[in-house]
């Protein structure tokens, strides 16, 4: 039995209510010219008075030394297992924006970017983060392909993001990425992890040249980046396994996706803002029992290099506890996906700040919600992520004994 199939036989259904917060890529490291971390730098007094009151610690969204993608780490965060249930992002996407998919389907992730086609490297891989208006137009330039008897399907996501689907017989998600995930560099082609995969590397490859050819007179988005083929996956449902009925309240396809996949309920917000996010928290408070809020600026600001612009959406975070606080969750809980340092502009293997508040936990927290502070001072010291869950329901007097 794993801890997922002994949580589902000790869980039951109470009246308590959970909050889980993912700030996503909150964890940060040591930027080399401010000498402190993100959380370090800014001003959170709310986080920091929860803190106090709550168990802290960090986690590993997946392993020490291991860098996650938001899948694996939302996937931890949920209590699944991210290295058994590895998702890719191009699914997550495609079900979040709500395209139907057929068993014949291959999804990917596209980025547009921008190729400097004179040096011929990639100059900027989100294209400057073009509005989704613009990247609507783009999409339009790219339908119609057909390649093999394959029929290819460009869907405009957010921004620079887009969603691609092949649709043809024996297609495979065996394929590496057709992205190299770095600038200054060559676009590169996906490759076929088995043989099975080689005719699908090929149409993708084909495809690839295509676009690139109806791109070119493009100025900023003339280049597509493909990464995250993945076909329909089932996973265990998240109801059966905590008997929660639960919500999930984002903003971005991707995480709206992922939180479908396990069997959320997948709620509308009438603002696409953080402010947005919590008014539908608070107009759907009697209808749930758990909630996943998602909030994507301290990423983005990570993953643009911006020191500044990560301590502005920590601060903004923080200015929403005390709404959150009003309504009294039993359960509070406040960690990220990965770490997205500012000076890395990327991902990182850094373990994430966390904080579990409830009036059952064992808590003498530490004086600030911030990296070292967690680790040094909080109760929890160094977990796992999937134990967020397990000690979620726990504190939420969700969980039987276990044995005589």
């Amino acid at each position: 039995m794993n801890q997922q199939e002994l949580i589902r036989s000790l869980s039951i259904k109470t009246d308590t209510k959970i909050v889980m917060i993912v700030m996503d890529g909150l964890g940060g490291a040591i930027h080399p010219e401010k000498n402190l971390t993100e959380l370090e730098a800014s001003h959170h007094p709310n986080m920091d008075k929860l803190a106090k009151i709550s168990a802290c610690g960090v986690q590993d969204p997946v392993g020490p030394g291991i860098t996650p993608g938001s899948g694996p780490g939302h996937l931890g965060l949920f209590g699944y297992d991210p290295i058994k249930y590895l998702i890719g992002r191009g699914l997550l996407d495609t079900v979040g924006i709500e395209v139907p998919l057929t068993p014949k389907d291959l999804t990917a992730r596209g980025n547009f970017s921008t190729l400097d086609l004179g040096k011929g490297v990639l100059t900027d891989r989100r294209a400057g983060r073009i509005p989704t208006e613009e990247n609507e137009q783009l999409c339009k330039k790219l339908s119609g392909i057909k390649i093999n008897g394959t029929e290819i399907y460009v869907h405009p996501v957010k921004e620079h993001r887009v969603s691609v689907i092949f649709r043809g017989d024996n297609l495979s998600d065996s394929l590496t990425d057709a992205d190299p995930q770095k600038e200054g560099v060559a676009p590169i082609l996906t490759q076929a992890m088995e043989q099975k995969a080689e005719a699908t590397a090929k149409i993708v490859n084909q495809f690839l040249e295509e676009s690139r050819a109806r791109l070119k007179q493009e100025k900023k988005a003339n280049c597509l980046l493909l990464r995250g083929f993945s076909k329909m996956v089932n996973l265990p449902s998240f109801q059966e396994i905590y008997k929660l009925k639960s919500a999930a309240i984002a903003i971005y396809p991707m995480y709206r996706g992922l939180a479908q996949l396990v069997g959320m309920n997948v709620l509308k917000i009438k603002e696409n803002n953080l402010e947005g996010e919590f008014k539908t928290l608070k107009e759907n408070w009697n209808n749930f029992d758990f909630f996943f809020l998602h909030f994507k600026a301290t990423d983005s600001a990570g993953e643009d290099g911006s020191f500044d612009k990560k301590n502005a959406a920590i601060e903004e975070m923080d200015k929403n506890i005390p709404a959150l606080r009003e309504l009294d969750p039993d359960v509070i809980v406040i960690s990220g996906d990965h770490s997205t340092p500012t000076a890395f502009s990327a991902h990182s293997w850094h373990p994430v700040p966390t904080l579990i508040y409830s009036k059952r936990a064992l808590a003498r927290g530490p004086e600030r919600f911030t990296e070292y502070s967690c680790l040094k001072e909080g109760i929890l010291g160094k977990i796992s992520s999937q134990e967020i869950m397990t000690l979620s329901m726990a504190n939420a007097g969700k969980l039987l004994k276990y044995g005589a």
